[in-house]
């Protein structure tokens, strides 16, 4: 039993959260009322589950010696070795096998989408991620997919400013989840992660600001379009723009003062004030546009 319970953590489930971007095309697209589109985004979002799982536990197999140095992933279980290598491997395969079924039984575009995934993060954690820049413009590229997954891949047609805001909050996270891993690793930082030595904690500031400033003016300009008012039969949306500010300006003090930052699915859940925000930026958006 022991043993499953550490096959689960390295599973990170607590991380599934990050695949419901594969939703946003349901909410955005007013395809909430097809059962059969609703079907079809829940078994594309079990499939981002049971992959990104398997590359988490890839990446964790990689990472291993690297991940001993670090202060909090050195209570992972291959790190701590309460996991062998074999049977991680083994988790591994079998999830992303499942994963890829069930992309192909959503439809084939989902599955092309999500092998894409699946072979650029394996490319990133054997070589990209020591790439600087690139390795963060990844990390959103993986969040970019899903919303195509959600969208393309069962026939709802992608908003350009949808795809827009997605990439600056994904970039926004990525390079804050940097910054905070110079926080965390106060010591000697490139033995975690050889990347690192080529961010500057200056550096990724202005990129966080660059990015924080873009989502921000990015959603408030798409709650303005004239199309977006069209589409969802409302100019009230400009009124959820308040809580992705303040949904940003917290997410920068928990990065900073409270030495947060490098987990979004963390922060969520422990931070009050974020998850009010989200949650009131997403029942609002909810209200007015259902």
């Amino acid at each position: 039993m022991k043993k499953l319970f550490e096959l689960l953590r390295l599973m990170r489930p607590y991380q599934w959260v990050k695949n419901t971007f594969v939703f946003t095309g349901l909410l955005f697209g007013h395809a909430w009322h097809d059962p059969h589109l609703v079907a079809q985004v829940v078994v594309v979002f079990i499939a981002f589950c049971l992959v990104s799982s398997a590359i988490y536990t890839f990446n964790d197999i990689v990472d291993m010696e690297q991940d001993r140095l670090h202060p909090k992933k050195s209570q992972r279980p291959l790190a701590a070795g309460r996991v062998s290598i074999s049977a991680a491997g083994m988790l591994a395969a079998l999830l992303g096998s499942l994963g890829l079924v069930l992309a192909y039984a959503a439809s084939p575009t989902v599955f092309i989408i999500l092998l894409c995934y699946a072979l650029m993060n394996i490319a990133y954690s054997l070589r990209l991620k020591h790439v600087v820049i690139l390795d963060v413009f990844i990390i959103a590229t993986g969040f970019m997919l899903r919303i195509l997954a959600g969208t393309l891949g069962v026939g709802i047609p992608p908003s350009q400013w949808l795809l827009l805001c997605g990439l600056m909050v994904t970039l926004f996270l990525g390079f804050t989840k940097r910054r905070a891993e110079i926080i965390a690793l106060t010591d000697d930082k490139t033995a975690h992660r050889k990347v690192l030595e080529h961010y500057s904690p200056v550096l990724l500031d202005k990129m966080i600001g660059i990015t924080a400033a873009g989502l921000i003016m990015s959603y408030s300009l798409y709650t303005m379009n004239p199309d977006t008012i069209r589409i969802h039969n409302t100019p009230n949306l400009i009124y959820t723009v308040p809580f992705v500010m303040y949904g940003v300006f917290r997410y920068i003090y928990l990065l900073h003062h409270q030495s947060r930052g490098g987990d979004p699915s963390h922060d969520l859940v422990r931070d009050p004030h974020l998850f009010i925000a989200v949650g009131a930026w997403l029942v609002t958006t909810i209200l007015l546009i259902a």
